[in-house]
């Protein structure tokens, strides 16, 4: 099948992708722009995976407030580049994280966190935001929204900590 110049654009505003990654995911999967897209979900987890050991210095806190005012969420969200902080991307993704906070109740960021406290109970899916199902597409965990975004910005993302308040609590 012929890749086009126009599968590629669509591609790349689907993923995030470089036209290179794009056309050569489009090639290997013989134009099937499903499967494409897969290829460089996969491609970019491994590349995320390489660069999770490098430091987090730039960020952003996000905070978000619902129900008239009752519940308040702040978030930390953190990269490599004060470049990447600003991008739309990254900015949704703090907004994305400090709307699950307010809406699920996450007692640590990862399953690592509560290791020792056994005052945190329940299911990781739960109590651990990382693991919990993304309110907005409950296919996708929020990990997975994390590691999306640091395929798509080429850098180290992570959820460095949170702080949920409710009144009368």
């Amino acid at each position: 099948m012929e890749i086009t110049t126009a599968m590629v654009k669509e591609l790349r505003e689907a993923s995030g992708a470089g036209v290179m990654d794009a056309k050569r995911a489009l090639e290997e999967a013989k134009g099937d722009m499903k499967q494409a897209a897969a290829i460089l979900r996969e491609r970019g987890a491994l590349a995320a995976a390489k660069r999770a050991d490098r430091e987090t210095r730039n960020g952003v806190v996000d905070s978000y407030i619902h129900a008239g005012g009752r519940i308040g969420v702040l978030v930390e969200l953190n990269c490599e580049t004060d470049f990447v902080a600003n991008t739309q991307d990254f900015r949704q993704l703090a907004r994305d994280v400090a709307m699950q906070v307010a809406a699920m109740s996450p007692a640590v960021v990862s399953p690592t966190e509560r290791e020792g406290r056994p005052e945190i109970e329940g299911p990781d899916e739960e109590v651990c935001l990382l693991a919990q199902h993304f309110i907005r597409d409950p296919s996708r965990t929020i990990a997975d929204l994390v590691k999306e975004t640091a395929a798509k910005t080429g850098e180290n993302v992570r959820v460095s900590r949170f702080v949920r308040f409710e009144l009368g609590r």
